[in-house]
């Protein structure tokens, strides 16, 4: 029984040379976490606190939301809570309209697409423009980011020539990237300018001094935040740091892991409003704290939001972003889409190796593949259980719990490299439709091992 996600992973292989690119690219990301991490002969230690501050923060939320509130308020911001996806996205609408706010410009955030902000504002009568290259890029195209730190990675430089041809007006056939980006940076400027107001997220907020922190690598945060006088941040509360201390932990892993930098070009901290604007921050939970809840998928809100589990993730690579059926690809996608609905997003758990280099890189030491395990253990329950699998599954438990049926079926196994091809690659082989099955041994190892051939 084929899933959605592997019927839009074989359309997305079936133009091999781009698949390839894909691959290609993502790895080369992963080889850069892999040098920088080696630089440092603490690495794991910090993984390690990385892994304990999340723990403690998410088991101490009440405290440290409450003391963020307290220091946001008193640096001069106005602190809102949204229980869900539509408080968020009503809270934002109304600080707009009461501002007068036609046009909004706003950073790359993954909240933000989560709870669907940009197509409720435009049907509201707010214009919204992404300012990361990246997010602008696949918002012209009008598709959704394949990748949570690289939206656009999945599209070509001759198709984004193309585009900014028709929407900018650049040089017919040209796709240098250096003069696409002046391009396109040049387009922004002017919105910039015209913006009513501007919004970031946020990757880290410090408990102990209500601030936001914002890390980039464009500028273009910074940008929108200096020149509007009306500033909006929002996070899930899952970004909750205690102080800057921790702080520090977090911004030596995550360029690293993400981008194989040593640290973003911009690291961004916000306090205060600008002098006679307006600082407003949204704290967001949309069933952040029913994941606590959820016994062996805890540390789920560990993750960083850094995409190091993608680049490394061998089926990710190989399938792209837009075959798994939540809103977030990649292996962190698939907790969190089962989180959200395991019904819904079942399929998704199928797109992994199980080779649990996922859980190996991250820098939190979320336990991902090993959520995934978990997940799995709960299909048949959900119904969702491959009726094919079930029975191999079943026929292969009778076979491994009766030694004289095992033995007798490692003696009769070569026959099937005699077999009819049709027979072997049958439709109930899955594994044989898209590569070759190894020949069976003609001696078992067992056979061997008792003739003293094998010590």
């Amino acid at each position: 029984m084929s899933t959605m996600h592997s019927r839009a992973a074989a359309g997305f292989l079936k133009d091999g040379s781009h698949a390839q690119w894909h691959d290609d690219t993502l790895w080369m990301v992963r080889q850069k976490r892999d040098r920088m991490s080696r630089r440092l002969p603490e690495w794991e230690h910090l993984r390690d606190a990385a892994c304990a501050l999340k723990m403690y923060s998410n088991s101490h939320l009440p405290e440290l939301l409450a003391q963020f509130e307290h220091n946001a308020t008193a640096n001069g911001a106005v602190v809102h809570w949204a229980r869900d996806a539509r408080e968020y996205r009503e809270t934002v609408l109304k600080i707009l309209r009461d501002h007068g706010a036609h046009l909004f410009i706003k950073s790359k955030s993954m909240l933000a697409e989560e709870c669907g902000l940009n197509p409720y504002l435009e049907e509201n009568g707010i214009e919204t423009v992404e300012s990361d290259l990246g997010e602008r890029i696949v918002q012209l195209m009008h598709v959704k980011p394949s990748h949570i730190v690289l939206p656009a990675v999945h599209i070509r430089r001759q198709e984004i020539g193309r585009l900014f041809e028709k929407e900018m007006g650049t040089e017919q056939g040209n796709c240098d990237p250096t003069y696409l980006t002046h391009a396109a940076r040049k387009n922004l400027r002017e919105i910039f300018k015209k913006a009513d107001a501007a919004m970031t997220g946020a990757n880290f907020a410090v408990a102990s001094t209500g601030e936001m922190v914002v890390c980039t690598n464009e500028g273009n945060a910074d940008i929108g935040t200096s020149l509007h006088k009306l500033q909006i941040t929002a996070f899930g509360l899952d970004k909750i740091v205690p102080d800057l201390r921790s702080l520090g932990v977090f911004t030596r892993l995550l360029a690293r892991s993400g981008t194989g930098q040593p640290i973003t070009s911009y690291t961004t901290h916000y306090a205060r409003p600008q002098e006679g604007g307006e600082f407003h921050i949204i704290i967001v939970d949309n069933g952040r704290s029913d994941i606590l809840a959820k016994k062996g998928h805890e540390k789920a809100l560990n993750c960083l939001r850094c995409g190091a589990c993608m680049n490394t993730c061998p089926v990710y690579r190989r399938s792209g972003g837009y075959s798994y059926t939540y809103f977030i690809p990649g292996p962190i996608g698939i907790n969190l889409g089962m989180l959200r609905d395991p019904e819904k997003y079942s399929d998704n758990v199928s797109a992994c190796s199980l080779c649990m280099s996922c859980s190996n890189v991250c820098p939190a030491k979320v336990d991902l593949g090993e959520q995934i395990y978990l997940w799995r253990q709960d299909l048949d329950s959900l119904g969702k259980a491959d009726k094919i699998k079930k029975a191999v599954s079943g026929a292969l438990n009778t076979v491994m719990k009766r030694p004289a049926v095992f033995n007798t079926a490692l003696k009769l196994a070569p026959m099937v490299n005699h077999a009819p091809r049709p027979l072997v690659y049958a439709k109930i082989n899955t594994w044989g439709s898209g590569r070759e099955m190894p020949r069976f041994a003609t001696r078992s190892f067992n056979s061997l091992w008792k003739k003293g051939e094998v010590k």
